[in-house]
């Protein structure tokens, strides 16, 4: 193997979780001792749809989607150790995915395992099973087409003799490592896992084969984990439920109590700006039947990171790191050049997005330009927009006393082109936008700004209240678009 490729032999790995392998999860895992970690299964059609960016702030490497969601966000402190696990059905998006994260992480991992219906319906994870050639296909594909090794992740055919011939063909892929969950397709985490089916595996291939699925009979200390490697014969272990509940399971002095580990994630957390629901969600998981404690209650009623710190008394560590941070952006900002309109033809443009969370709530630049023009006594802003059809994005153009004004980058919806258009004619005219921290322009009366904003701040304080999931314990409107469910895939 090159020196510098990442090794599978006799490792312990944080296994890929929905909802719990994000970056905190993936550090702290790291801190506590192990080898390799996982992110969560990212499916490829919508990371096919990503941009790259490095985010100086944060310093990271974030995957963007077309509507702005962070989908996968690393950092040099995991490069060396993070394999990025992705859900896919069709070699050639496998690779384009694969070609875009390889020079983040330290692999490319594809899920074979998922048993659950949204993954199966579209031909991915345990679907996969049941299609040797698509299997080998996308595993040749990725094997001949990244520089990073490759592996895969399986769940267990009815027959032994299955499991072992599927095995062996994928080793003749080329791939680094196979992962092997010991239970069936139609098995969930309550059933035993079946350690002879990984034992015959590992005898049967020169590849190094990771066990996994012993988080509910096998693994719970840290001594557990070697046990657990020979019981299988694997070359190395992978937990998923049990690291989950606490992460410092893979320290060899002993795990530590779970308030440490809990103010541990929270401070990666809060470092790396996390999702605050994503956040709160894997915090209840470690809290398990502790969730309806005064803490778990006081967590569960948390709407953003700042209310989770609170809970755990770390508001004085969010404030200093939100201070560092902006300081961080203030430089950032300070040493740039400001962006300057670009005449195309009749149209000026300029290079901006319009970011909702940098204006109060309903509060827009069309607004303040609205105001400006009546204020001007010229005709009211007329925006003409496009979409692009290769990925559905939005442009538009704002047509004000006469004359054109664009954004030269493209927006998730027809609303936020227009919105972006606003804001380029805005700052030409010289105009205030209504960001938040501008001095009051009088464009809109200081009593319909503020009744907007604490009128929608009101009616979304109600609409959260009493909707808890009773699965993830976030809001469930929030949950409505999330899967609810950890697994070991």
């Amino acid at each position: 193997m090159a020196a510098g490729r990442l090794s599978f032999n006799n490792i312990t790995a944080l296994a890929p979780m929905v909802r719990v392998g994000t970056l905190p999860m993936r550090l702290l895992a790291l801190d506590y001792g192990a080898d390799v970690v996982y992110c969560e299964e990212l499916i490829d059609i919508k990371m096919a749809q990503c941009q790259r960016v490095v985010n100086d702030v944060l310093e990271t490497v974030d995957f963007v989607a077309p509507d702005d969601r962070v989908m996968f966000r690393t950092c040099e402190r995991e490069k060396g150790n993070v394999v990025f696990q992705m859900g896919t059905a069709d070699p050639d998006r496998a690779l384009a995915v694969a070609r875009l994260v390889e020079k983040d992480v330290a692999a490319v991992d594809v899920n074979m395992g998922c048993p659950k219906e949204y993954s199966t319906k579209g031909g991915m994870g345990a679907a996969l099973l049941s299609d040797p050639d698509k299997i080998e296909a996308i595993l040749r594909t990725l094997v001949t087409g990244v520089s990073i090794p490759v592996t895969c992740k399986i769940r267990i055919l009815p027959s032994l003799e299955e499991t072992v011939s599927l095995v062996r063909r994928i080793e003749r892929t080329g791939v680094a490592a196979v992962a092997v969950h010991g239970r069936f397709k139609d098995e969930r985490p309550r059933h035993p896992v079946h350690c002879d089916y990984i034992q015959a595996v590992a005898q049967a291939v020169s590849i190094p084969v990771i066990a996994n699925g012993g988080s509910l009979d096998h693994v719970k200390t840290n001594a557990d984990i070697e046990e657990f490697r020979k019981a299988t014969g694997a070359s190395s272990v992978m937990l998923a439920r049990a690291a989950m509940w606490n992460a410092s399971l893979f320290r060899s002095q002993g795990a530590l109590p779970l308030e440490k580990v809990m103010e541990d994630y929270l401070k990666y957390a809060i470092q790396y700006d996390n999702n605050a629901f994503n956040t709160k969600y894997c915090l209840c998981q470690m809290l398990r039947d502790k969730v309806e404690s005064p803490l778990g209650k006081q967590v569960q009623a948390a709407q953003t990171n700042a209310e989770i710190s609170e809970a755990y008394g770390l508001q004085e560590f969010y404030r200093q790191t939100r201070e560092q941070l902006q300081a961080r952006r203030d430089a950032l900002q300070s040493g740039s050049q400001p962006e300057r309109p670009v005449t195309d033809g009749d149209v000026t443009t300029m290079a901006v997005k319009f970011e909702r969370r940098e204006y109060p709530p309903q509060i827009t630049p069309k607004m303040f330009l609205l105001e400006w023009s009546r204020k001007e006594k010229v005709e009211q802003p007329q925006y003409e927009t496009v979409q692009r059809a290769q990925d559905r994005a939005f442009q538009s153009t704002v047509t004000v006393a006469q004359k054109k004004y664009r954004s030269s980058l493209w927006e998730k919806s027809k609303k936020f082109a227009e919105q972006a258009a606003a804001i380029v004619c805005l700052r030409v005219l010289g105009v205030p936008e209504g960001r938040i921290g501008e001095e009051d322009s009088g464009l809109v009366c200081k009593r319909k700004r503020e009744g907007k904003v604490n009128g929608a701040a009101e009616e979304e304080r109600s609409r959260k209240r009493h909707h808890t999931c009773p699965t993830c314990r976030t809001d469930a409107i929030q949950c409505e678009s999330l899967r609810c469910l950890i697994r070991e895939d």
